[in-house]
């Protein structure tokens, strides 16, 4: 089994159906009945419909165990699939609302992840993002927020939402604050939108890694560009094809990404929802193997994680 490593996965986007209905009865609520099919799946038309559905998963999460138990589930199930190594996408919005403190929200993601490197061996850490439709004051905030309770599991921050509200440099303040604080950064830029908004991002955030950024293919000097300066790619193929950015995986741009010279990873983004894995996105990527431990190389450099971590999931990926 080929090692892999993932940057680019949102927390309350990995919890799978079967632990969305033991959360809803431990915590005395009925999910809606429309909210899986006939399978058991998830059920969603479109983006919005997906949106819609996340947010009614997410009312099954009450308290500071249930956090813990998302991502316990996740890395275990990483792990199994030969994952080393995961960065998970972690919003302290939703916590905040239930009346969880950052605290104890934290402390429940860090009991889950010790938890998994224990009982598999995987490691874990979290990037915490803000909200981009929610407006740059919220951004900084968080950023003080983040800065005020440092944790060693928390190595990144990012942000997500609708890529069409705000611009990147309206963000400036509060990733130029996370950066000289020592923190990686990237940003969801070029999935819904054109190559205009990864171009916005380079050129106006600290960011060395680009969530998504497919839409770079449709730009033949901003692929140039990315390739001279090293921006990673955080490529989500099965959520881009899930989500009709692409009729099919062979449709998808990562070849030709790849083939431009851009530093790509491959990664799962909502998985449960997209009906893929991270294992699944290394099997349908159409290369071989020695390409792929080049990607899961290439995802432990750009990971936020410390040097003494990166060195030791490097030996463990080459072999």
């Amino acid at each position: 089994m080929i090692p892999k490593a993932e940057i680019h996965c949102h927390l309350e986007g990995s919890i799978p159906p079967s632990l969305a209905l033991e959360l809803a009865r431990r915590n005395g609520l009925v999910l809606p009945p429309n909210l899986l099919d006939a399978k058991g799946h998830y059920a969603w038309t479109n983006f919005w419909s997906f949106l819609d559905a996340y947010d009614r998963v997410c009312t099954a999460l009450k308290a500071p165990r249930d956090f813990r138990d998302v991502i316990y589930t996740y890395l275990a199930g990483a792990a199994r699939e030969g994952a080393v190594y995961v960065e998970m996408f972690c919003s302290p919005e939703r916590p905040a609302a239930l009346g969880i403190s950052y605290t104890q929200w934290l402390e429940a993601l860090a009991q889950g992840i010790d938890d998994a490197r224990r009982e598999f061996g995987i490691e874990g850490r979290i990037i915490i993002i803000c909200i981009r439709h929610l407006g740059p004051e919220r951004a900084e905030a968080m950023v003080r927020a983040m800065l005020a309770e440092p944790h060693p599991y928390v190595v990144g921050f990012g942000m997500g939402g609708d890529e069409a509200k705000f611009a990147p440099v309206d963000f400036a303040p509060a990733y130029r604050l996370a950066h000289e604080n020592g923190y990686g950064c990237t940003v969801h830029a070029g999935e819904v939108v054109g190559p205009e908004s990864v171009w916005a991002a380079i050129r106006d955030l600290p960011v060395t890694r680009i969530g998504h950024g497919v839409r770079s293919a449709d730009d033949p000097a901003l692929m140039e560009e990315l390739a001279r300066r090293g921006i990673v790619l955080e490529v989500c193929p099965g959520s881009n094809v899930a989500l009709g950015l692409y009729p099919d995986r062979a449709s998808h741009p990562l070849h030709r990404l790849i083939d431009a010279g851009v530093r790509v990873t491959l990664n799962s983004d909502d998985p449960p929802f997209f009906h893929t894995t991270l294992g699944t996105e290394y099997d349908l990527a159409g290369l071989d193997a020695e390409r792929l431990r080049d990607i899961a190389r290439t995802t432990v450099e750009a990971s936020f994680a410390d040097v003494a971590t990166k060195k030791l999931l490097l030996e463990r990926i080459s072999g």
